[in-house]
């Protein structure tokens, strides 16, 4: 039987509250980190860093929403907007008034973060349904801003990178760090006073007011660390790809998003991640499998997958509605479990 925790005691308050407090967690997370920043840059490919960079992005952005939606139980339709907001802050500081990109990004989230406060008002007074179709509206309000040419120029803003960050590999580190930091951090804030007023806005507003959380200040909180995720997300996706441009960042964007929570599950941190690497990875396998398909029988298939594409999230999400509502954070634990009682049953 594989148990890792069997042998191990805590003595102290400080140990039993760490974020990992058995050993072995601790050395296998210690493990995969090493394996993340020394050896993947080491045999990767240029393109499959790329494709590693849009998935820490990702991360970053889903992380933001499921605080949101997971943990502070308020919807948003609007998280693509946001990214939108964040990656042309930061491009534009950059590239026109030569800010320096560390203090860009910071300065993107702050500013998606006070757009996040302005567009949470109405949730002091709606929900559900009603804030669906509010955020809705920002985003269709993002969207229209962003694509006029006073920002937007003639189409799109270069987000260029500093010399020290031009090779692919050393963005990689960037990103990388960037993300386990804000890992740290959500993980961190939902072990305080406003984590645990946030779940208790989700399970009950009511009573969460009753028991004196003010509801409204907690709800607007969320949103706006949430945009917080999504400017900084956005704008580290603006100078991965060298320029932004509005088109990037419309309503579908919205959509993947909130398929990457469903996905991967709602008030779940490894559900974050595992939704945005299923959700990011999904396009790519269906361009290798549509490639694949055209040599077999001679074209016609790209196509065919790349309208099949939406289809799927929302098949995706339905299945994972019905079938496993918890996501693949749930089915992670229990695979863990599995392995850790084998070769004993368990039932969870």
């Amino acid at each position: 039987m594989i148990a890792p925790e069997t042998g191990v005691f805590f003595t102290t308050y400080q140990a039993d509250r760490r974020l990992h407090r058995l050993p072995f967690a601790r050395l296998a997370m210690l493990t995969f980190l090493a394996v993340l920043y020394v050896v993947v840059p080491l045999v990767a490919s240029p393109y499959q860093i790329y494709v590693l960079d849009t998935l820490l992005v990702a991360t970053i952005g889903a992380l933001g929403l499921n605080l949101l939606t997971g943990y502070a139980g308020q919807i948003s339709i609007g998280h693509g907007g946001f990214i939108g907001v964040g990656a042309f802050t930061s491009a534009i500081l950059v590239s026109k008034l030569g800010v320096p990109l560390a203090i860009s990004v910071p300065a993107a989230g702050l500013l998606t973060a006070g757009l996040g406060l302005l567009v949470g008002l109405p949730s002091l007074r709606i929900k559900g349904l009603y804030l669906a179709i509010a955020t809705l509206a920002a985003q269709v309000i993002i969207d229209w801003a962003l694509s006029r040419p006073a920002i937007a120029g003639t189409g799109s803003v270069a987000a260029p990178r500093p010399g020290l960050l031009q090779p692919d590999r050393a963005y990689y580190v960037v990103l990388l760090s960037v993300t386990i930091l804000a890992v740290i951090g959500i993980e961190n804030l939902l072990r305080t006073r406003l984590g645990r007023a946030l779940i208790a806005v989700r399970d009950q507003d009511i009573a969460a007011s009753v028991i004196g959380v003010s509801v409204g200040r907690y709800k607007l909180l969320a949103f706006g660390l949430s945009s917080f995720y999504a400017g900084v997300a956005g704008a580290l996706l603006g100078h991965l790809n060298g320029a932004v441009n509005f088109e990037q960042f419309q309503l579908d964007l919205s959509i993947q998003y909130l398929a990457m929570i469903v996905i991967g599950g709602l008030g779940s941190i490894p559900g974050a991640i595992f939704g945005a690497v299923f959700v990011s990875l999904l396009p790519i396998l269906l361009r290798n499998l549509a490639g694949t398909l055209d040599g077999l029988v001679g074209g016609g298939s790209s196509g065919l997958l790349s309208s099949l594409q939406l289809f799927l999230f929302g098949l995706v999400i339905v299945l994972f509605m019905t079938l496993e509502p918890r996501g693949l954070a749930r089915i992670w634990r229990s695979l863990k479990d599995a392995i850790r009682l084998w070769p004993f049953s368990h039932e969870g």
